[in-house]
């Protein structure tokens, strides 16, 4: 089993805060760290964690931060031949906050993920080909998420779209994937709609009539809703005290992937999928939390 992840790769400067400030507001932090992050790394690590060869093709930036995040990837088993370096140009960068109940907010900086261009993807096309099923993100610019779609689809890889983070204008490309998983804030900016406005059941709905394969929606506490072929369904999601939910979704999205190269049902897919998230929750930062296959076993097994 063989994936192909196209996109980001960060390092997050995260911080522990009480509470989120407010506009004008100063409040104190602490425990600052630099961990290895961005969409598509994070998934990139939890797909090798889970059994998979991945392959990343992607950017990062020729500062002190692109050697390490570079080599963290290789450390993880990823394969990074297509990861290259981008003269003059700074990595790409997370600002991450987290609360006393690990929720987050998040500013991110492209730098290098920025350059990562169609041309690269076309370059790549052994790769795509060669894929069991190509990982994609929105970190990375939107023709060169539209190009891999459509290239995927030339050679008949199937790709797996987290639509995240959602940008304007919509990327609409991602309507062509065969596995969309976007989280409901997600869901609802791709559908225009205001978020909250919408069951997750609704927005999956709606998401699965743009065209998609399948939709997954990633519901949090709720779990995940899944619709295919007209069909939608609830997967109820694993009680936890999170810790840091950065990666919940990366670890989710990377899951869904390797079940469904594997030929796991989607429903059944999906309940893998939060278990992996449920692990991910549990630990500080991005990469390093990223379950291991014995990992969700565990979680399974509650």
């Amino acid at each position: 089993m063989r994936l192909l992840v196209v996109g980001s790769v960060n390092m997050d400067v995260v911080v522990r805060v009480d509470r989120m400030p407010g506009p004008g507001e100063n409040v104190r932090g602490e425990d600052l760290r630099l961990i290895p992050g961005g969409k598509g790394a994070n998934q990139a690590v939890a797909c090798a964690r889970l059994g998979a060869e991945t392959v990343f093709l992607g950017r990062v930036g020729d500062d002190a931060f692109g050697g390490r995040l570079r080599q963290d990837l290789a450390d993880a088993g990823v394969a990074v031949d297509a990861l290259a370096v981008v003269p003059n140009c700074p990595s790409g960068v997370a600002l991450i906050f987290i609360d006393a109940v690990g929720e987050n907010r998040i500013v991110v900086t492209a730098g290098a993920n920025g350059r990562l261009a169609p041309e690269d993807v076309d370059a790549a096309r052994d790769l795509v080909a060669g894929a069991d099923a190509v990982v994609l993100q929105l970190e990375i610019p939107a023709e060169t998420v539209a190009r891999t779609i459509a290239l995927a689809r030339e050679v008949g890889t199937p790709t797996v779209v987290d639509a995240g983070p959602p940008r304007r204008p919509i990327d609409r490309a991602v309507f062509d994937a065969d596995v969309l998983t976007p989280n409901e804030a997600e869901a609802a900016a791709l559908l225009d709609v205001t978020p909250g406005a919408r069951r997750a059941e609704d927005l999956a709905r709606a998401l699965l009539a743009r065209g998609p394969g399948a939709v997954v929606v990633k519901a949090g506490a709720g779990g995940a809703v899944v619709a295919r072929d007209g069909r939608v369904r609830r997967v109820p999601a694993f009680a936890i005290d999170p810790v840091d939910t950065t990666a919940a979704g990366d670890a989710f999205t990377a899951a869904l992937a390797v079940e469904t190269v594997r030929g796991t049902d989607l429903v059944e897919a999906a309940r893998v999928a939060n278990a992996a998230g449920a692990v991910a929750a549990t630990r500080l930062g991005a990469q390093p939390s990223m379950p291991t296959a014995d990992e969700v076993r565990a979680m399974l097994a509650r």
